[in-house]
């Protein structure tokens, strides 16, 4: 039986690739893809979550939750990796919706209808999450896991020395969502950056006889640019992509658990994670870390999905 999820997305070129792949991926049902202001603007996520489903028109069209600004505002942003527009200025046109659903709401409403059997795979700020958490106290424990794409376990952070973009974001809202009684997976940054899609990928992609094709020749050349401009990596690092496997495939992956928190108000330090590797009796520990993965293995799943995506849209 597929597995239902819910895609917190804030797109971001990374997240389209993911979305992709979920889409079409028969391992899943995915019930609703969430917007969350990030990589981008809210306004800016919620227009390209709907861009990336149009584009891709799959058979099954998931429900679309807006996402609305953070409390605090974005600290930063990713549109020198991402465009202007986080779609590598595509500028997709979209349908205007005439019925809009609030991210933290809809996913509250998926997860209350089918208690225990939703996974959320989180792969951008944490604000929903924790908006959903804050609306409905006991939906934590109605959650069948949820997979965060975030925080560091003992690397360098992205945005600052000490912490990584999607946590940084909205650290009040992670630490909110660390502390919740939940099964949780993190998928820190120096996992997801050990794998680096070289220029080949590009190659490898299928053609625009597809639509998944089209899309992915549209959106992937600008992430090469930037990332070679900006990062100095010949290639691209496709965190979210690899967060996804994580959650499709958690055999790839080697875990363990640990009592994890968020820095909030650190004058160098806000935003990171701070994972006690201490071993004390008692001890609550709140999340799993991956900390190893199969990158092969890992490497040949995003390229297979892909693949999948385009026969499917042909």
């Amino acid at each position: 039986m597929a597995r239902k999820v819910i895609l917190d997305v804030d797109p971001g070129i990374h997240d389209a690739v993911a979305l992709t792949i979920a889409m079409f991926d028969s391992s899943l049902d995915v019930e609703a893809v969430t917007a969350v202001a990030g990589n981008v603007s809210a306004e800016r996520a919620s227009r390209n979550a709907q861009a990336t489903i149009e584009q891709l028109d799959p058979p099954r069209l998931p429900r679309i939750g807006t996402a609305t600004d953070p409390d605090f505002g974005l600290p930063s942003d990713a549109r020198h990796l991402f465009g202007a527009d986080g779609l590598g200025n595509a500028n997709f046109e979209v349908a205007e919706l005439v019925n809009q659903h609030p991210s933290e709401k809809l996913i509250a409403d998926v997860v209350k209808a089918h208690p225990g059997e939703v996974t959320i795979v989180a792969l951008g700020p944490l604000t929903n999450i924790a908006r959903a958490f804050q609306r409905d106290p006991s939906l934590p424990g109605a959650i069948g896991r949820l997979v965060i794409l975030g925080g560091t376990f003992e690397g360098p952070g992205n945005v600052t020395p000490a912490a990584e973009f999607n946590i940084y974001a909205d650290p009040l809202a992670a630490k909110m969502v660390f502390r919740a009684p939940c099964t949780k997976t993190l998928i820190p940054l120096d996992l997801t950056s050990q794998i680096v899609f070289a220029y080949d990928f590009l190659e490898r992609l299928p053609s625009e006889e597809s639509r998944a094709g089209r899309f992915l020749r549209k959106i992937l050349p600008f992430a090469y640019r930037s990332h070679h401009q900006h990062l100095g990596v010949e290639g691209i690092l496709m965190h979210d992509v690899v967060a996804l496997v994580a959650a499709t495939n958690p055999e790839l992956f080697t875990t363990e658990e640990f009592a994890a928190e968020v820095e909030t108000t650190g004058e160098i330090t806000t935003g990171a994670t701070v994972i006690d590797r201490r071993k004390l009796p008692g001890q609550r520990r709140n999340l799993e870390v991956a900390l190893q993965m199969d990158a092969l293995a890992v490497n040949d799943c995003v390229l297979r999905g892909i693949t999948r995506a385009a026969q499917a849209t042909l």
